[in-house]
């Protein structure tokens, strides 16, 4: 008989405590959100992005992973300054192909009709 209270006691006090644990936390979060952090060392404002800044880039972690917004910023960048590049590219390519040929630098040659892409 007294290992029955023992055990209804213990039972009891196991799920006041689990009910406490689950109620107890209010309107505060289980996990607080993180102090926000930047990039000490990020991509250069000054110059092109060379490929030794992108292997040195370390993007900060936080409790939960990476910040997506920043990810988001660094990835949009890496693009833009990619695709303004190869419109350089295409642009002097263009000119080259159309100085081989004869026509002014200024002129718009097709590459994919020369076999280019």
């Amino acid at each position: 008989m007294i290992v029955f209270f023992f055990l209804m006691i213990a039972l009891v006090v196991v799920v006041a405590a689990v009910t406490l644990a689950v109620i107890g936390g209010g309107s505060e979060a289980v996990l607080p959100e993180a102090e926000p952090d930047r990039v000490a060392d990020g991509l250069p404002e000054t110059r092109p992005v060379t490929r030794a800044d992108v292997d040195a880039l370390r993007l900060p972690v936080a409790p939960r992973g990476y910040r997506m917004a920043e990810v988001d910023d660094v990835l949009e960048r890496l693009a833009a300054e990619l695709a303004e590049r190869d419109a350089r590219i295409a642009q002097l390519t263009a000119g080259a192909v159309a100085s081989a040929a004869g026509a002014p630098a200024d002129a718009h040659v097709d590459l994919t009709k020369h076999g280019e892409r």
